[in-house]
Order: structure tokens, then C-alpha cells, then sequence
């Protein structure tokens, strides 16, 4: 899967890439319900490719705690610069349009705010617990930076107890100086396997790794062991998209049946689930994930 491609060239997006935009009434109420609350989601930061099918089924990704992040990753399209202060009201905000879209799934991310001491863990723990409070039934995915692997930004986020803690891979251990700003490969990990070890309720741990970025078969697998080894339970596998010409260019597009391939691999290595596919992205139809019982 490895080779050059200049900085300034942009292959050719292959078909099974090609998205055919879906006519729904749903798009216009989930777009009318974020602006009226005031809400910022991922789908739309991130400029992700998916956001017209989830929209046009009612559903979102919020992304909490300002649309300024103080890191730059090179493959992100969410702007980085200096964040405004947090939004008191915003977990309350959130909450509201989780109980209007009548979400039974919500995944919750963040910016990396590396300008608080907690890393913004105690906005997502104050959010958590306005969504539950107006949703009592729901299941709950965060979406969450590694907070600088401080423990007691990561109990703040566990004592809220989520039913599905995420963190990003990303990458493979190679490519992840280039690809990650301010992030490490193993810092990631240990996060991954400090959750299972310093919650206090049974929880799942998810990651994800995006494809086409250079990285060859073997350091793939050699990641995926790596998150097993870490205890993560679930795995998303996509296609990087480069989101403009100042990202980092594609490298590769993997086909479909290669993903297959890897979505098969990766289930013989454990995980108990797993959702492979170049549109695939972290929070993309999470709600069709079986969850276990807590108990």
C-alpha cells in the first residue's frame, strides 16, 4: 500500500467512492434543530463525507466544547486555533436535542483543548450526565483526545459512565509523528488499556484506524495486534479522504474487498466488533452495534 504522491496532487476518487446525495426532509429538521440550539457536530467540523446520509436519518455526532481545537493533525479538517472559553449551558444543550432527535445511541466528541488542565474532561463529564438525566435509557460513546494520559481527566470521563469509551489510533506507529499532532502511538495505547483498568463499571473501549495514508499491510496488522493487546474491544477501519489541498495527500484507495479482507482479520483477532469499509468513520451507524449487557 505504500508509495509517493506529491503534496500537491490529488488522485482520482475511484467509484465506489462516489456518494449520491440522499432527498430527505430529515436533513432539513436535524439541520434546522442543531442551528436552533446552538450545537456544533463533527459531521460538519470535519467536513466528513457521511454527514448528508446520517443527517437525512436524524441522526449526528455533537462534537462539544468549541470547533477550535489547539492541535493541528494533519489529516483533520476541524479548524486550529486559539478556543473561545467553554459553553456552561452547552451539555444542557446537547441533552435537549438528543431527547428531540429521539437518539437511543449518541456518540459525543471534543477538540482537544491541551488549554485546560483537564484536558476538557470535566465538560464531557457534565455533559454525559445532562444526557442521561433527559435520556435515562440511552447508550452513551465518547469520542475523546487522550487528554496527555492524565489519570484524573480520564476518571473524570469514566465516573460518568459512558457505555462505550473511544479513542483513536489513527494511524500505524510509523506514520503517526506526521499524521498526529502532538499525539503518540503509545500514549493512545496506554490510554486504551487504562480505562478497562481504572473503570469502575464495565465499559467498552473502541478505536479507529484510518486507510491510504502509506502505511503497508503488515504495520496494519501490527496495529491491530497492538489495540488487542491494549484490550480494545472495538474497531473502525475507513478510507482517509483528504480534505483540502493543505492536508495530507492519499496515498492509497483501498478497495472494498480489501477491506472485507481486513474486517475478516481483524474479527479472528477478537474484537467483538468491527466495521470495515471505506466510508466508514468512527461514529458511522453506531447505534447498529449489539452491545452486550453490562452485568
Amino acid at each position: 500500500m505504500s508509495k509517493t504522491v506529491l503534496i500537491n496532487e490529488r488522485k482520482r476518487i475511484p467509484e465506489w467512492l462516489r456518494l449520491k446525495l440522499p432527498q430527505s426532509s430529515a436533513f432539513t429538521r436535524t439541520r434546522g434543530l442543531l442551528d436552533e440550539l446552538g450545537i456544533h457536530t463533527v459531521c460538519e467540523s470535519a467536513k466528513c463525507p457521511n454527514h448528508w446520509e446520517c443527517w437525512s436519518k436524524g441522526t449526528a455526532t455533537f462534537m462539544i466544547a468549541g470547533d477550535r481545537c489547539t492541535r493541528a493533525c494533519s489529516f483533520c479538517a476541524v479548524s486550529t486555533s486559539r478556543p473561545l472559553p467553554l459553553d456552561g449551558d452547552e451539555p444542557n444543550r446537547v441533552a435537549e436535542a438528543v431527547f428531540r432527535m429521539k437518539l437511543k445511541h449518541v456518540v459525543i466528541t471534543a477538540v482537544a483543548r491541551d488549554d485546560l488542565q483537564d484536558g476538557g474532561a470535566n465538560h464531557f463529564r457534565e455533559t454525559i450526565d445532562a444526557v442521561r438525566i433527559r435520556n435515562p435509557k440511552i447508550i452513551i460513546e465518547v469520542l475523546v483526545p487522550d487528554f496527555l494520559e492524565k489519570d484524573d481527566s480520564l476518571d473524570m470521563v469514566l465516573n460518568a459512565k459512558p457505555e462505550i469509551f473511544n479513542h483513536n489510533l489513527e494511524t500505524v506507529r510509523r506514520l503517526t509523528p506526521r499524521v498526529r499532532s502532538r499525539a503518540n502511538y503509545e500514549r493512545s495505547l496506554s490510554v486504551l488499556q487504562k480505562v478497562k483498568e481504572r473503570s469502575n463499571t464495565k465499559i467498552y473501549t473502541k478505536s479507529g484506524i484510518m486507510l491510504g495514508l502509506g502505511e503497508t499491510e503488515s504495520e496494519l496488522f501490527e496495529s491491530l495486534y497492538d489495540l488487542r493487546s491494549a484490550n480494545c474491544d472495538m474497531l473502525t477501519l475507513g478510507q482517509y479522504l483528504q480534505p483540502s489541498r493543505s492536508h495530507l495527500p492519499v496515498v492509497d484507495y483501498v478497495p472494498p474487498s480489501k477491506f472485507d479482507e481486513y474486517g475478516s482479520k481483524a474479527r479472528d483477532m477478537g474484537f467483538m466488533h468491527v466495521a470495515s469499509g471505506p466510508m466508514v468513520r468512527s461514529s458511522y451507524h453506531a447505534d447498529e452495534v449489539e452491545m452486550p449487557s453490562r452485568d
